[in-house]
């Protein structure tokens, strides 16, 4: 079974202020969340972690997780670096079909991703839910916003037969005061623009 998660933020107490976590304390969550993952996750399923893992103390929760790991980092993975043996593969993006949906990895929301006209979806963490909401046949997988576990594919699927694909089409047009047009199926919204001249 495959199952993908991000920003379990472990060790990190002030991620519980800053995103409203349901924990008085750093080893309350901590726990939690190992119990959360160990709780779906088996020793022989693959869990995509999508980066932001833990604030230190890197070592002692990957030895408590169930299943294989492959790691797409974060901006808070400084602390992994010389524990890369943990992972069955460690890569910034990853390009991966798995049960014959196509899926594009990063930590990092993007608004474009490869395959998306081709109903590729696009899974990331970093926004923990907000600042950046999800659009069309993407999702932020993070903890945050999926129950504090991680995701199966299966899950998923169900939450994307409820989201439409909402193709963007962005045109500059120089000649209209350089302004930004940008088309979402029949509407047309205009936007300021960001190019200077």
């Amino acid at each position: 079974m495959n199952y993908l998660t991000s920003d379990t933020h472990f060790d990190h107490a002030n991620i519980i202020r800053y995103c409203n976590r349901p924990y008085s304390s750093a080893e309350e969550m901590n726990k939690a969340l190992i119990s959360n993952w160990n709780s779906v996750v088996k020793p022989s399923d693959t869990v995509y972690f999508l980066g932001d893992f833990a604030f230190r103390n890197h070592e002692e929760f990957l030895r408590r997780l169930n299943g294989r790991k492959i790691l797409i980092p974060g901006h808070h993975d400084q602390g992994l670096e010389g524990l890369h043996h943990y992972f069955d593969e460690v890569t910034p993006l990853k390009q991966v079909t798995i049960d014959g949906q196509a899926l594009v990895l990063c930590h990092y929301p993007m608004r474009e991703w490869p395959g998306r006209d081709r109903g590729a979806w696009h899974l990331h963490g970093h926004s923990h839910g907000k600042n950046l909401p999800s659009e069309g046949k993407q999702w932020d997988v993070g903890v945050d916003v999926n129950n504090y576990r991680p995701l199966s594919l299966t899950q998923i699927r169900a939450i994307m037969a409820n989201r439409t694909e909402t193709r963007r089409l962005m045109v500059f047009d120089p000649y209209d005061q350089g302004q930004l047009k940008v088309k979402y199926a029949r509407k047309i919204r205009t936007v300021a623009p960001r190019l200077s001249r």
